[in-house]
């Protein structure tokens, strides 16, 4: 039997993932592929500059119209659902015609299962449901240990003894996003040999919860159907997704910080880029990203970096009636030297 329209509740998909995963790019192709169905975006950033946001409605696809995206940027989704989700879902759902599916890209630093929690409030349950939690995961920086050191280990370490204290944020955070996934997306596998790939699913299926797929991908580039119609109904699970910040009773970010840095034009992106790389290994750099006015050039350039490798790449041509700016968020663990890092990129 069919289920009316008027009384569905909304499919939701959340897609998580680390700093630099390739989430964004995921979200472009799921757009691409769209075939007219009615999507609504809620884009979550940390800190207050949203370029994930803007990179989407710079895609050029006429599925990102201004009114199908809804930007977050006061702090990570995870932290901040009662003052900022709920009305943004509202908001989203007043929309006539109502989406057919929302998408939710949480910040590289949330954890999402208080998100998913979310949904078994009176308010929500009865109007939305969590379709699948997708995780995506940088292929290469998990490879190389650059992200995380041994993510296994501390899934185990959580099985053992799930109050137990960690020293690592950043393991702590991929640890918690695994832990929650009805699938996850391993990322930038051209950068990957065969023998490493395989390695890295069996490390991913080990941390994740049973019947948890992992899909391979390049570019992120994944058809619409491999990522919605899950039908994982999360909300309903969410006691069987054990987590290492369950016994904490409010989380927080308080090991990492974000800067943005105001530029003058670029005039030579690729030397500005080979510096953007150095700093990686000189400060405690875990992701920028953001655009850069290049002199000549009639479109944006756009900067995009985690540890050593920085993809740069020309996207929309700058508006008649915008500002030309180059501005880079740059996100890292406290205490990140902004005085430094600015005079380094000035």
């Amino acid at each position: 039997m069919n289920v009316p329209r008027s009384t569905a509740r909304v499919p939701t998909t959340v897609i998580t993932g680390f700093l630099g995963a390739g989430k964004t790019s995921l979200i472009r192709h799921l757009l691409s592929s769209a075939n007219g169905r009615r999507l609504a975006l809620m884009i979550n950033e940390f800190g207050d500059v949203g370029i994930d946001e803007a990179l989407l409605r710079g895609c050029g696809d006429e599925t990102c119209a201004e009114s199908d995206i809804i930007e977050l940027t006061n702090g990570c989704i995870c932290c901040t659902v009662a003052d900022d989700f709920a009305p943004a879902m509202q908001k989203l759902l007043a929309r006539n015609p109502a989406p057919e599916h929302i998408v939710i890209e949480t910040s590289g630093l949330a954890l999402p299962k208080p998100l998913v929690d979310a949904f078994n409030w009176p308010e929500i349950r009865t109007r939305l449901t969590v379709d699948g939690v997708v995780v995506v995961v940088d292929g290469e920086a998990f490879n190389q240990g650059r992200v995380v050191g041994d993510a296994l280990r501390l899934a185990k370490q959580r099985q053992v003894d799930p109050a137990l204290d960690h020293e690592d944020p950043v393991e702590e955070v991929f640890v918690d996003q695994l832990a929650c996934a009805d699938l996850i997306v391993l990322n930038k596998c051209d950068l990957l040999s065969a023998t490493e790939r395989a390695t890295l699913v069996e490390k991913l299926l080990a941390v994740a919860r049973l019947g948890v797929r992992v899909l391979q991908s390049t570019g992120a580039a994944l058809p619409i159907e491999a990522l919605l119609g899950l039908g994982a109904a999360a909300e309903a699970d969410i006691a069987n997704r054990r987590t290492l910040h369950d016994a904490e009773p409010e989380h927080n970010h308080d090991d990492f910080e974000s800067t943005v840095i105001a530029l003058p034009p670029i005039s030579d992106p690729d030397a500005f880029e080979r510096r953007l790389a150095s700093l990686f290994t000189e400060l405690p750099i875990l992701r920028a990203k953001g655009f850069l006015d290049v002199p000549g050039k009639a479109r944006r350039r756009v900067v995009q970096g985690v540890g050593p490798r920085i993809d740069g790449y020309y996207d929309r041509a700058w508006a008649s009636d915008e500002t030309r700016t180059s501005e880079l968020v740059v996100i890292g663990l406290r205490p990140l030297d902004c005085a430094a890092l600015k005079a380094a990129l000035a």
